[in-house]
């Protein structure tokens, strides 16, 4: 990706401003799902290799292609390159607008051949629609082809518990509207609102493996969840469930939606609860013996990417964390805290300093603004960052798109408070609003790169010049 994608008005303005869009770039390089592919899978004639296990495909009648995610559309390109004409059938499901490189504006460098035998196929996200309905039913289908002889190719990615959507028998698709919009206002961590959609879904929680049957599964996962618990990641189609009917229920619970929620989900979990309907298949069971999982990429391979390009630049640089959580403004302040002490004494590192953060927050949503847990964590941290010289906050969403909007991230610096003050902006009534979108949008510092065609979490980076 072209580093000039990722300037905004204060990288415009400031002499260090190429550096940092160096340093972005080069993360989102290091989680380019094409390269990683390519990486963890591959092939010397008839011997398939992925990670430490090998595939034999003199034994292998057919292959078969299927997954979902953001990063879904340069894994496939990668796994046709490798197994071209031995792919019998295959359907991956992206988001909206990360089907292929618009205007040059993919994370791939690399000059990619058609793709011919692998469907890719557009729906939303992060709310369900009936497109991805209507993929997933396909993709159900061609799982049915598979048989013992065969081996299914499974390209898994952030993103894919929206797009691969499946509802369990008595439950439609706008009970799971309802429900991810009530969760995702609530403020519930992500392995919360994976634990819901497991139970209620046909391909989560392990049971992507269970359609594939009997045939042979590799699957390749492209982490944006912290910690990389491969459950998590796209609600764990080809993994088993740790969770249960009566912890999803607990999340209702917890976040007081459980009278809010339709009728339909009440009635499924609580005869999950019950022991009417079987839980997902669980760690131990027989049916992942023939399942083989590597992780291809994740929020640290990003963030280390991003230090060793600062190091290159000249900076000090060092990993803060990859388990950033909690409320998005509460982590702004305290990442604004952080640049307010090496401006102060030059600790944890001395000027010029890069100090990056991976991870991913929540906002619970109380105002009808427009926004992102990126963005309102930027916001977050503008009075603490009020002042400051040569200093600056950068918040990106590796897969190039914040919430419900068109932008990635925001950049915060000593200077933004008083340019808000001259447009009358206060940031503290954005943020009573969840408004952080509009608060940065006449400034000119939204980061919009546009869709990477990746996704390994969030990072968020303090710069002292």
């Amino acid at each position: 990706m072209d580093p000039d994608r990722y300037l905004t008005h204060s990288l415009r303005a400031g002499p260090w401003g190429a550096q940092v869009c160096r340093i972005l770039a080069a993360a989102i390089q290091a989680v380019n799902p094409y390269d990683a592919m390519l990486k963890h899978l591959q092939r010397d004639g008839d011997r398939l290799t992925l990670g430490k296990h090998t595939y034999d495909l003199s034994e292998i009648d057919h292959v078969f292609v299927v997954g979902g995610g953001k990063a879904g559309a340069l894994m496939a390109q990668a796994a046709e390159q490798l197994l071209g004409e031995r792919i019998r059938a295959g359907l991956v499901i992206v988001k909206e607008g990360y089907a292929a490189a618009q205007d040059g504006n993919s994370a791939s460098t690399t000059d990619h051949s058609k793709i011919d035998r692998i469907n890719i196929l557009q729906a939303g996200h992060p709310i369900p629609d009936s497109r991805g309905v209507d993929a997933t039913r396909e993709m159900i289908g061609i799982l049915a082809k598979a048989g013992r002889r065969d081996l299914v190719l499974c390209l898994i990615s952030g993103g894919g518990s929206a797009l691969m959507t499946a509802p369990v028998e008595g439950v439609v698709l706008e009970d799971l509207q309802t429900l991810t919009l009530l969760l995702l206002k609530s403020g519930a961590e992500i392995d919360e609102i994976n634990a819901l959609r497991k139970h209620l879904d046909r391909v989560k929680g392990g049971k992507m493996a269970r359609l594939a049957e009997p045939a042979q599964v590799a699957a390749l996962v492209l982490s944006d969840v912290i910690g990389d618990p491969l459950d998590a990641i796209a609600s764990g189609p080809t993994v088993p469930d740790t969770s249960s009917f009566a912890s999803a229920r607990a999340v209702l619970d917890k976040y007081a939606l459980i009278d809010r929620v339709p009728p339909s989900i009440r009635s499924y979990l609580e005869k999950g609860v019950q022991g009417e309907i079987p839980e997902n298949p669980q760690p131990g069971d027989p049916l992942f013996e023939q399942v083989h999982v590597q992780i291809i990429g994740s929020n640290r391979v990003a963030a280390q990417a991003a230090i060793e390009q600062a190091r290159t630049e000249g900076m000090d640089a060092m990993l803060l964390t990859t388990f950033l959580q909690g409320e998005a403004r509460q982590a702004g302040r305290f990442l604004g805290a952080i640049a307010r002490q090496i401006a102060a004494d030059g600790k944890p590192l001395p000027r010029p300093a890069c100090l990056v953060i991976g991870g991913e927050t929540t906002v619970t949503v109380t105002g009808a603004g427009l926004g992102g847990r990126n963005q309102e964590l930027a916001l977050g941290a503008v009075r603490e960052l009020d002042g400051l010289s040569k200093v600056a906050l950068v918040t990106l969403a590796t897969d190039g798109g914040d919430g419900p909007t068109d932008a990635a991230g925001a950049v915060v610096t000593g200077g933004t408070r008083a340019r808000a003050r001259q447009s009358d902006l206060d940031p503290a009534d954005f943020l009573r609003r969840n408004d952080a979108y509009h608060f940065f949008s006449p400034l000119g510092d939204l980061l919009k790169p546009g869709p990477t065609l990746t996704n390994a979490n969030d990072l968020a980076f303090i710069f002292a010049f």
